[in-house]
């Protein structure tokens, strides 16, 4: 009995705990729908790639290389510091004003696209874009790692177009896909110089597709009316209250064609090698296959790319952050708190101590 008196009050305590959290967050959605129309400010994070990987390397240098020989390896590590800094230094005094700096290295910019069905991240991928068009410099590179199974057309539209934008200013674009880059994702793909893929990533899937249940028995059955009001022949073709007709689904395939040949041609323009009609199925490919197609250029990794320029590029990660508000980090918060009373009510339920 004990137990259950005990049980019961807890049950009670997070129920009013559960409670005043929803009054709260609701609270928090009702300021933020009031905010909605301000756009939330972020700012550019840039990380040296070439850094990172050292600082790595000189950690597992530390735990597995004899003492002897790491002492020894420093000490050269000097000299050749040494060494390149009088030879800038001499390069200066020599000086041809206006030229390039002597040692001057390439630089490869890096950034990531995760596609979701409305290609919401190409308002970061905008900003990172612009951010790097104001540096990029004769000899630069930019590469984007794409990772999408594609989504809306007008979204993905403009995730491209961003993309092109880079190709426009003349830079040099690789596209790396590590896992898949399908319809909307090949899209983007498309629009580099080079696509890597890594041989099991998905490629391809060049069609369009849509699809919407539709209740008009369902509501015919129970005598509820659906009416829809429209001033157009074509304003709307199929829907999911009415009664579709042969006329509107006519139609509406219509429209899906004209959608893949915009997309077909999209897709010869930037690789005019491919035979689009033999790709252009809705299939999609490995990345062995998607290379035998050409649909990609090389099968490697990201990873693989970034480390081989590290020895003589300067590679940096380049990201755009959205600030969070008050509002958002307060949800979070609450979010959190509720999780951890459902996992104490789960583990009370099943005779376990909380964590």
């Amino acid at each position: 009995m004990e137990f259950i008196y005990e049980y019961g009050l807890f049950l009670a305590q997070a129920v009013t705990l559960v409670g005043a959290i929803l009054v709260l967050v609701a609270g928090l959605v009702a300021v933020g729908q009031r905010n909605k129309a301000e756009q939330h400010e972020g700012h550019i994070e840039i990380r040296n790639l070439n850094e990172k990987y050292e600082q790595m390397r000189d950690q597992l240098e530390h735990v597995v290389t004899d003492p002897e020989r790491l002492k020894a390896a420093h000490k050269e590590k000097k000299k050749e510091k040494k060494k390149a800094a009088k030879a800038a230094k001499a390069a200066k005094k020599s000086g041809k004003s206006g030229s390039e700096p002597a040692g001057q290295r390439k630089r490869l910019y890096v950034m990531g696209f995760d596609g979701d069905i409305k290609a919401s991240a190409s308002d970061k991928l905008r900003e990172e874009i612009s951010a790097v068009l104001n540096q990029v410099e004769e000899g630069d590179e930019v590469l984007v790692k794409v990772e999408s199974p594609g989504g809306l057309v007008h979204g993905y539209g403009l995730a491209a177009s961003q993309l092109q934008r880079v190709r426009d200013a003349g830079v040099p674009l690789t596209v790396a896909v590590d896992k898949v880059a399908a319809s909307g994702g090949y899209m983007m793909a498309c629009v580099a110089d080079r696509i890597l893929a890594a041989p099991f990533a998905v490629i391809g899937s060049i069609g369009v597709l849509a699809q919407l249940p539709n209740f008009h028995r369902l509501l015919k059955k129970n005598d509820i009316d659906f009416e829809l009001f429209t001033a157009g022949e074509y304003k709307r073709t199929v829907t999911m209250f009415g009664e579709n007709t042969d006329k509107g689904r006519e139609k509406f395939t219509e429209e899906l064609e004209k959608t893949h040949e915009l997309f077909k041609d999209f897709v010869s323009s930037h690789r005019p090698q491919l035979d689009i009609n033999k790709v252009a199925t809705g299939e999609v490919w490995y990345g062995q296959q998607a290379l035998s197609e050409g649909l990609v250029d090389e099968l490697t990794t990201s990873d693989t790319f970034i480390q081989q320029r590290l020895k003589d590029w300067d590679v940096y990660d380049v990201r755009f952050v959205l600030k969070k508000n008050w509002q958002e980090k307060l949800g979070m918060a609450a979010e959190g708190a509720l999780e951890k009373v459902f996992l104490k009510i789960w583990q009370r339920g099943q005779g376990r101590p909380p964590l």
